[in-house]
């Protein structure tokens, strides 16, 4: 009863807006003193050493200085503006070129507030100038903006190895064709939707530039950069250099491709350098405060209750899967990813030896469930980023409703996935 209090008051408190990494934290802290008193927390100092201590998770930071990086050199810009010269003159083409673009930003910088940021600013006024429907203009721009959480070198697919202590590469190889899927679906998606509903996306006017022209042009522009993606991720997948010495040589990468664009500024880096501190010191605090969490949650006997729980499902096997997909999209309505992998995540691994169930595909789709807490109102990041640069015409609701296809589409990736688990193996 000690484990489930811990657990509601969590909520509780989370719905009342406290800050998740103290309320884990806090709450762990006085439900540990009340279970035991002091003894409990002489375990804690051990936990933190390991944490940070952990070779694999030093990759956080630097992919995400790498992909800080080319969004701040203006990369992923001249990306954009490229793909979209080349679908525009099709019905639905700048949304096909944004869900492009996407995949091309996630697999180069995996930070997902930095994408949809970016199309934001610059794909939303273009497809309202040419009088897009504004729910598939934002639905578009805030899905294909969290495909790096399934694209690598995904954040969470780092998280997800260390948690279920899998090779961080099998993950990325996993990854790979459900996220081409889920861009594939999402592509059909927009064409479709362009073919039965002419207004919502009409063609754009041909540029003057010759077709030749643009294409040698988007060429120029997306090579560098896919060139340093097929590296980075190349050497993880190939068991030739661990996450971390990847991330490393992409971090280098992203700089020597800024300098040759002639945009790399000391006050750039200075920028980039205090954002990615920002960024993984909070995945770290959140980190702190789940261990502490799950230690005391753990000795409170929470872990064997939710064992218990879990093996008088019906379904067996299947109602496990099922419940768990189901709790996971639940739980990210109000949590972010970061929490939900480090709090959640270890209280039900246990369970996957004892349904037989591979944790290698069960990690993919929790990844993919995952992507769909950026869309689920109230608390989407992506919503919140794209509402930060989204002009006034926008409304708060045309952001919510345009979300609600995508969010399906996404749940229909994930039940493909499931049913045929084959396609993690296929790369």
């Amino acid at each position: 009863m000690i484990a489930l209090s811990m657990f509601l008051v969590c909520l509780a408190m989370l719905v009342m807006g406290f800050p998740v990494a103290f309320t884990f934290g806090g709450v762990a802290l006085f439900f540990g003193l009340y279970a035991e008193g002091l003894q409990l927390f002489l375990m804690i100092a051990e936990r933190m050493h390991s944490i940070m201590t952990n070779i694999t998770l030093m990759a956080v930071p630097l992919f995400i200085f790498m992909g800080l990086i080319l969004e701040k050199s203006g990369i992923a810009e001249k990306m954009l503006e490229s793909m979209g010269s080349l679908f525009g003159r099709i019905r639905g083409g700048l949304a096909v070129s944004t869900v492009v673009v996407g995949m091309l930003l996630a697999a180069s910088t995996g930070v997902v507030g930095a994408s949809v940021v970016t199309m934001g600013l610059i794909a939303l006024p273009v497809m309202l100038k040419y009088s897009y429907d504004k729910r598939l203009a934002t639905g578009v721009i805030c899905a294909s903006g969290t495909l790096g959480q399934i694209i690598p070198p995904s954040i969470i697919l780092i998280i997800m190895g260390d948690v279920l202590q899998k090779p961080v590469g099998d993950f990325y190889r996993a990854a790979l064709v459900p996220g081409l899927l889920l861009v594939l679906i999402y592509i059909i998606y927009c064409l479709l939707l362009a073919w039965s509903r002419k207004e919502a996306a009409p063609p754009v006017p041909a540029r003057s530039e010759s077709l030749p022209a643009q294409y040698w042009h988007a060429f120029k522009t997306i090579v560098p950069a896919l060139t340093l993606v097929m590296v980075v991720l190349g050497t993880v997948i190939a068991g030739v250099a661990t996450p971390t010495e990847s991330a490393a040589m992409g971090a280098v990468g992203a700089i020597v491709l800024a300098t040759l664009n002639r945009r790399f500024k000391i006050s750039m880096l200075h920028q980039v350098a205090m954002e990615t501190t920002k960024i993984t010191a909070m995945v770290f605090t959140i980190l702190a405060g789940a261990t502490f969490f799950s230690m005391v949650f753990t000795y409170t006997g929470g872990d064997e209750a939710v064992e218990q729980i879990m093996q008088h499902l019906p379904g067996g096997k299947w109602g496990f899967v099922f419940l768990m997909m189901l709790i996971i999209f639940l739980l990210g309505f109000f949590i972010d990813f970061v929490e939900i992998a480090y709090i959640f995540i270890p209280m039900i691994s246990p369970l996957l030896i004892k349904f037989g169930i591979d944790p290698l595909w069960f990690g993919i789709l929790v990844a993919l469930n995952l992507q769909a807490s950026f869309l689920t109102p109230p608390f989407g990041f992506s919503l919140f980023y794209l509402r930060g640069v989204a002009p006034a015409s926008i409304s708060t609701v045309d952001i919510y409703r345009g979300a609600v296809p995508f969010i399906l589409l996404q749940l229909l990736a994930l039940t493909l996935v499931i049913l045929f688990p084959g396609l993690i193996k296929l790369i």
